[in-house]
Protein backbone atom coordinates (compact mmCIF):
# COMPACT_ATOMS: atom_id res chain seq x y z
CA UNK A 1 0.00 0.00 0.00
CA UNK A 2 1.48 3.28 -0.93
CA UNK A 3 2.39 5.96 2.04
CA UNK A 4 0.35 9.16 1.34
CA UNK A 5 2.75 11.95 0.79
CA UNK A 6 2.76 14.28 3.85
CA UNK A 7 1.14 17.71 3.64
CA UNK A 8 3.89 20.27 4.02
CA UNK A 9 3.59 23.45 5.97
CA UNK A 10 5.57 26.70 5.71
CA UNK A 11 5.31 28.74 9.19
CA UNK A 12 5.60 32.34 8.89
CA UNK A 13 5.55 34.48 11.77
CA UNK A 14 7.72 36.93 13.69
CA UNK A 15 7.91 36.03 16.51
CA UNK A 16 10.18 32.67 17.67
CA UNK A 17 7.87 31.26 20.41
CA UNK A 18 5.11 31.45 17.80
CA UNK A 19 6.41 29.62 15.11
CA UNK A 20 7.96 27.06 17.15
CA UNK A 21 4.64 26.63 18.66
CA UNK A 22 3.02 26.48 15.45
CA UNK A 23 5.25 24.15 14.36
CA UNK A 24 4.78 21.79 17.60
CA UNK A 25 1.24 21.55 17.23
CA UNK A 26 1.33 20.61 13.59
CA UNK A 27 3.93 18.33 13.80
CA UNK A 28 1.60 16.39 16.67
CA UNK A 29 -0.46 15.26 14.03
CA UNK A 30 1.80 12.26 11.58
CA UNK A 31 0.00 13.69 8.23
CA UNK A 32 1.69 16.90 8.43
CA UNK A 33 5.47 17.84 8.28
CA UNK A 34 6.45 21.47 8.69
CA UNK A 35 9.40 22.30 6.04
CA UNK A 36 10.28 25.32 7.04
CA UNK A 37 10.02 28.90 8.90
CA UNK A 38 10.19 32.86 7.94
CA UNK A 39 10.09 35.30 10.42
CA UNK A 40 8.47 38.16 7.74
CA UNK A 41 6.98 37.84 4.38
CA UNK A 42 10.27 38.17 2.51
CA UNK A 43 11.34 35.45 3.68
CA UNK A 44 8.05 33.48 3.25
CA UNK A 45 8.68 34.47 -0.61
CA UNK A 46 12.30 33.25 -1.37
CA UNK A 47 11.37 29.69 0.55
CA UNK A 48 8.25 28.99 -1.65
CA UNK A 49 10.00 28.05 -4.82
CA UNK A 50 12.63 26.34 -2.73
CA UNK A 51 10.64 24.21 -0.56
CA UNK A 52 7.13 24.00 -2.45
CA UNK A 53 5.30 24.28 0.54
CA UNK A 54 0.84 22.68 0.55
CA UNK A 55 0.18 24.99 2.34
CA UNK A 56 1.34 28.45 4.51
CA UNK A 57 0.47 29.50 7.75
CA UNK A 58 0.49 33.35 7.23
CA UNK A 59 0.87 35.97 10.07
CA UNK A 60 -0.37 39.44 9.36
CA UNK A 61 1.81 42.33 11.76
CA UNK A 62 5.54 41.19 10.69
CA UNK A 63 8.44 43.65 9.74
CA UNK A 64 9.83 44.37 6.17
CA UNK A 65 7.16 42.59 4.55
CA UNK A 66 3.67 42.16 5.90
CA UNK A 67 1.17 39.08 5.51
CA UNK A 68 -1.07 40.66 3.40
CA UNK A 69 1.49 42.25 0.82
CA UNK A 70 2.91 38.74 0.97
CA UNK A 71 -0.21 36.94 0.17
CA UNK A 72 -0.79 39.56 -2.41
CA UNK A 73 2.80 38.28 -4.15
CA UNK A 74 2.63 34.48 -3.27
CA UNK A 75 -0.89 34.53 -4.87
CA UNK A 76 0.09 36.19 -8.35
CA UNK A 77 3.54 34.31 -8.08
CA UNK A 78 3.22 30.92 -6.68
CA UNK A 79 -0.53 30.65 -6.07
CA UNK A 80 -0.93 28.22 -2.36
CA UNK A 81 -3.17 27.80 -0.07
CA UNK A 82 -2.74 30.54 2.66
CA UNK A 83 -4.44 30.00 5.85
CA UNK A 84 -3.94 33.65 8.32
CA UNK A 85 -2.92 32.68 11.53
CA UNK A 86 -2.81 35.79 13.49
CA UNK A 87 -4.14 37.84 16.74
CA UNK A 88 -5.41 40.49 14.27
CA UNK A 89 -8.54 38.41 14.12
CA UNK A 90 -9.92 39.32 17.26
CA UNK A 91 -8.26 43.00 17.41
CA UNK A 92 -8.34 46.10 15.98
CA UNK A 93 -6.37 45.20 12.89
CA UNK A 94 -8.91 42.80 11.71
CA UNK A 95 -9.11 44.36 8.70
CA UNK A 96 -5.76 43.37 7.48
CA UNK A 97 -6.83 39.90 8.44
CA UNK A 98 -9.42 40.43 5.96
CA UNK A 99 -7.30 42.44 3.62
CA UNK A 100 -5.18 39.00 2.86
CA UNK A 101 -8.72 37.29 2.39
CA UNK A 102 -9.37 39.36 -0.42
CA UNK A 103 -5.85 38.93 -1.47
CA UNK A 104 -6.21 35.28 -1.99
CA UNK A 105 -5.71 33.82 1.48
CA UNK A 106 -8.21 30.94 1.96
CA UNK A 107 -9.42 31.18 5.71
CA UNK A 108 -8.54 33.26 9.38
CA UNK A 109 -7.57 31.50 12.36
CA UNK A 110 -6.57 32.91 15.78
CA UNK A 111 -3.29 32.22 16.81
CA UNK A 112 -2.21 30.01 19.56
CA UNK A 113 -1.33 32.19 22.68
CA UNK A 114 1.35 30.08 24.66
CA UNK A 115 0.58 31.94 28.02
CA UNK A 116 -3.70 30.71 27.80
CA UNK A 117 -2.67 26.77 28.45
CA UNK A 118 -6.20 25.98 28.73
CA UNK A 119 -6.93 27.04 24.92
CA UNK A 120 -4.00 25.26 23.45
CA UNK A 121 -5.52 22.10 23.00
CA UNK A 122 -9.11 23.40 21.32
CA UNK A 123 -6.67 25.75 18.70
CA UNK A 124 -4.14 23.67 18.34
CA UNK A 125 -6.91 20.95 16.75
CA UNK A 126 -8.94 23.28 15.04
CA UNK A 127 -5.55 24.07 13.41
CA UNK A 128 -4.75 20.95 12.49
CA UNK A 129 -8.23 20.45 11.32
CA UNK A 130 -7.90 23.75 9.00
CA UNK A 131 -4.79 22.31 7.94
CA UNK A 132 -6.28 19.37 6.80
CA UNK A 133 -8.99 20.82 5.35
CA UNK A 134 -7.40 23.39 3.61
CA UNK A 135 -3.78 22.18 1.82
CA UNK A 136 -6.04 20.52 -1.21
CA UNK A 137 -8.13 23.38 -2.06
CA UNK A 138 -6.95 24.47 -5.49
CA UNK A 139 -6.20 28.54 -5.61
CA UNK A 140 -6.13 30.68 -8.97
CA UNK A 141 -3.38 33.25 -9.42
CA UNK A 142 -4.29 36.55 -8.44
CA UNK A 143 -2.80 39.52 -11.64
CA UNK A 144 -2.78 42.31 -8.45
CA UNK A 145 0.09 40.42 -7.17
CA UNK A 146 2.34 40.85 -9.99
CA UNK A 147 3.07 45.03 -9.23
CA UNK A 148 4.33 43.65 -5.85
CA UNK A 149 8.35 43.32 -5.72
CA UNK A 150 9.71 41.20 -2.91
CA UNK A 151 11.60 44.24 -0.95
CA UNK A 152 15.35 44.57 -1.54
CA UNK A 153 17.37 43.05 0.75
CA UNK A 154 17.75 45.14 4.14
CA UNK A 155 21.50 46.03 4.37
CA UNK A 156 22.38 45.82 7.99
CA UNK A 157 24.46 49.22 7.97
CA UNK A 158 24.04 50.25 11.43
CA UNK A 159 25.17 46.80 12.36
CA UNK A 160 29.14 46.34 12.92
CA UNK A 161 30.12 42.82 12.25
CA UNK A 162 33.47 40.94 13.74
CA UNK A 163 33.79 37.94 13.35
CA UNK A 164 32.81 35.07 9.81
CA UNK A 165 31.95 31.78 10.70
CA UNK A 166 31.82 29.51 8.43
CA UNK A 167 30.96 25.43 8.31
CA UNK A 168 31.31 22.55 5.68
CA UNK A 169 31.45 18.87 4.92
CA UNK A 170 31.52 16.96 1.29
CA UNK A 171 31.96 19.31 -1.68
CA UNK A 172 33.37 22.10 0.89
CA UNK A 173 36.86 22.15 -0.31
CA UNK A 174 35.23 23.86 -3.82
CA UNK A 175 32.80 25.76 -1.88
CA UNK A 176 35.55 27.72 0.07
CA UNK A 177 37.66 28.09 -2.69
CA UNK A 178 34.38 30.10 -4.52
CA UNK A 179 34.18 32.43 -1.02
CA UNK A 180 37.61 33.10 0.57
CA UNK A 181 39.44 33.81 -3.16
CA UNK A 182 36.82 36.47 -3.93
CA UNK A 183 37.71 38.09 -0.80
CA UNK A 184 40.28 41.21 -0.40
CA UNK A 185 43.10 41.11 1.55
CA UNK A 186 41.55 43.99 3.23
CA UNK A 187 38.47 42.15 4.35
CA UNK A 188 36.98 43.51 7.81
CA UNK A 189 36.30 40.28 9.53
CA UNK A 190 38.33 37.85 11.23
CA UNK A 191 37.29 34.24 10.22
CA UNK A 192 36.76 30.53 11.30
CA UNK A 193 36.34 27.77 9.80
CA UNK A 194 34.99 24.18 10.47
CA UNK A 195 35.69 21.66 7.53
CA UNK A 196 34.76 17.86 7.67
CA UNK A 197 37.87 16.33 5.60
CA UNK A 198 40.01 12.68 6.02
CA UNK A 199 42.73 12.95 8.46
CA UNK A 200 45.73 14.20 6.64
CA UNK A 201 44.45 16.19 4.13
CA UNK A 202 43.99 19.54 6.04
CA UNK A 203 47.22 20.97 5.49
CA UNK A 204 46.92 20.25 1.54
CA UNK A 205 43.60 22.47 1.97
CA UNK A 206 44.75 24.89 3.84
CA UNK A 207 48.16 25.56 1.25
CA UNK A 208 45.58 25.00 -1.57
CA UNK A 209 43.33 28.20 0.12
CA UNK A 210 45.83 30.51 0.90
CA UNK A 211 47.65 30.22 -2.36
CA UNK A 212 44.24 31.46 -3.82
CA UNK A 213 42.92 33.91 -1.85
CA UNK A 214 43.77 37.17 -1.27
CA UNK A 215 43.20 36.80 2.64
CA UNK A 216 45.71 34.84 4.75
CA UNK A 217 44.62 31.51 5.28
CA UNK A 218 46.15 28.95 7.88
CA UNK A 219 45.24 26.09 10.32
CA UNK A 220 44.22 27.07 13.74
CA UNK A 221 46.44 26.66 16.73
CA UNK A 222 45.04 27.09 20.69
CA UNK A 223 44.96 30.58 21.76
CA UNK A 224 44.90 32.34 18.41
CA UNK A 225 43.54 35.79 18.21
CA UNK A 226 40.73 36.55 15.43
CA UNK A 227 42.37 38.82 13.24
CA UNK A 228 40.74 40.88 10.42
CA UNK A 229 41.47 39.61 6.99
CA UNK A 230 42.78 35.95 8.29
CA UNK A 231 40.93 32.67 8.00
CA UNK A 232 41.60 29.97 10.57
CA UNK A 233 40.77 26.83 9.47
CA UNK A 234 40.15 23.65 12.31
CA UNK A 235 41.95 20.96 12.39
CA UNK A 236 40.74 17.69 12.18
CA UNK A 237 41.40 16.02 15.11
CA UNK A 238 40.01 18.03 17.44
CA UNK A 239 36.99 20.82 17.66
CA UNK A 240 37.82 24.44 17.29
CA UNK A 241 35.85 27.02 19.21
CA UNK A 242 36.13 30.61 20.40
CA UNK A 243 36.60 31.45 24.18
CA UNK A 244 35.37 34.89 26.08
CA UNK A 245 38.58 36.66 25.15
CA UNK A 246 37.94 36.23 21.39
CA UNK A 247 40.68 33.37 21.11
CA UNK A 248 40.79 30.13 19.35
CA UNK A 249 40.31 27.11 21.89
CA UNK A 250 41.21 23.40 20.28
CA UNK A 251 39.22 21.03 22.06
CA UNK A 252 39.70 16.75 22.36
CA UNK A 253 36.61 15.23 20.98
CA UNK A 254 35.28 12.72 22.97
CA UNK A 255 34.63 9.32 22.65
CA UNK A 256 31.29 8.55 20.24
CA UNK A 257 31.06 11.70 18.52
CA UNK A 258 30.00 11.85 14.74
CA UNK A 259 31.51 14.99 13.63
CA UNK A 260 35.16 16.43 14.22
CA UNK A 261 35.50 19.41 13.89
CA UNK A 262 32.13 19.62 15.27
CA UNK A 263 30.52 22.86 13.44
CA UNK A 264 27.87 23.13 15.81
CA UNK A 265 30.39 23.41 18.28
CA UNK A 266 32.01 26.36 16.57
CA UNK A 267 29.00 28.05 15.59
CA UNK A 268 27.75 27.94 19.43
CA UNK A 269 30.95 29.20 21.15
CA UNK A 270 30.54 32.10 18.13
CA UNK A 271 27.17 32.90 19.22
CA UNK A 272 28.00 33.08 22.19
CA UNK A 273 31.00 35.63 22.02
CA UNK A 274 29.87 37.81 19.00
CA UNK A 275 26.15 37.46 19.32
CA UNK A 276 24.52 40.35 16.55
CA UNK A 277 28.18 40.58 15.44
CA UNK A 278 28.85 37.91 13.97
CA UNK A 279 28.08 36.30 10.36
CA UNK A 280 27.36 32.50 9.92
CA UNK A 281 27.46 30.38 6.93
CA UNK A 282 26.62 26.68 6.32
CA UNK A 283 27.76 24.88 2.92
CA UNK A 284 27.21 21.77 1.21
CA UNK A 285 27.55 18.70 3.07
CA UNK A 286 25.93 15.48 4.03
CA UNK A 287 24.30 15.21 8.11
CA UNK A 288 22.71 17.62 9.98
CA UNK A 289 26.39 19.07 11.52
CA UNK A 290 26.03 22.90 12.14
CA UNK A 291 22.03 23.40 11.54
CA UNK A 292 21.55 23.72 15.23
CA UNK A 293 24.31 26.29 15.80
CA UNK A 294 23.54 28.29 12.60
CA UNK A 295 20.29 28.96 14.42
CA UNK A 296 21.53 29.63 17.48
CA UNK A 297 23.41 32.76 15.79
CA UNK A 298 20.71 33.42 13.90
CA UNK A 299 19.25 34.01 17.48
CA UNK A 300 21.46 35.79 18.50
CA UNK A 301 20.66 38.27 16.07
CA UNK A 302 23.60 37.70 14.16
CA UNK A 303 23.23 37.45 9.77
CA UNK A 304 23.26 33.67 8.73
CA UNK A 305 23.53 32.28 5.23
CA UNK A 306 22.96 28.96 3.44
CA UNK A 307 24.41 27.39 0.25
CA UNK A 308 21.50 26.64 -2.47
CA UNK A 309 20.65 23.24 -3.52
CA UNK A 310 21.81 23.51 -7.23
CA UNK A 311 25.43 24.65 -6.32
CA UNK A 312 25.75 22.14 -3.46
CA UNK A 313 27.59 19.17 -3.76
CA UNK A 314 25.33 17.56 -1.44
CA UNK A 315 21.84 19.52 0.02
CA UNK A 316 22.20 18.00 3.66
CA UNK A 317 23.71 19.94 6.05
CA UNK A 318 22.18 23.45 4.44
CA UNK A 319 18.74 21.89 4.17
CA UNK A 320 18.51 20.96 7.51
CA UNK A 321 19.50 24.10 8.73
CA UNK A 322 16.59 25.59 6.28
CA UNK A 323 14.20 23.61 7.78
CA UNK A 324 15.15 24.49 11.25
CA UNK A 325 14.56 28.04 10.84
CA UNK A 326 17.79 29.70 11.03
CA UNK A 327 18.56 30.96 8.01
CA UNK A 328 18.63 34.37 7.30
CA UNK A 329 19.69 33.86 3.19
CA UNK A 330 20.15 31.39 0.61
CA UNK A 331 21.99 32.09 -1.95
CA UNK A 332 24.55 30.16 -4.43
CA UNK A 333 27.97 29.59 -3.46
CA UNK A 334 29.54 32.03 -6.36
CA UNK A 335 27.25 34.71 -5.18
CA UNK A 336 28.25 34.58 -1.24
CA UNK A 337 31.19 36.58 -1.05
CA UNK A 338 29.50 39.54 -2.68
CA UNK A 339 26.60 39.36 -0.59
CA UNK A 340 28.78 39.39 2.55
CA UNK A 341 31.01 42.41 1.19
CA UNK A 342 27.13 44.01 0.98
CA UNK A 343 26.56 43.69 4.12
CA UNK A 344 30.03 44.92 5.47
Amino acid sequence: MATREKIKVLVVDDSLVCRELIKHILETDSSIEVVGMAKNGKEACELIPILKPSLITMDIHMPIMDGVEATEYIMAYYPTPILVVSSSVHQEGIGLAFDALKAGALDVLKKPEPQIWSDLAEVGEELIRKVKMLHGIKVITHLKGKKKRIPKEEIKSKKTYKILAIGASTGGPKALFQILSKLPADFPLGILVAQHIADGFIDGLVEWLDAVSPIKVRKALDGDEIRPGEALVSPTACHMVINEEEKTELVEPRAGEIYCPSIDLLFFSVAKVFNSKAIGVILTGMGTDGAAGLKRINESGGYTLAQDEHTSTVYGMPKVALDMGGVEKVLPVDEMSQFIISLL
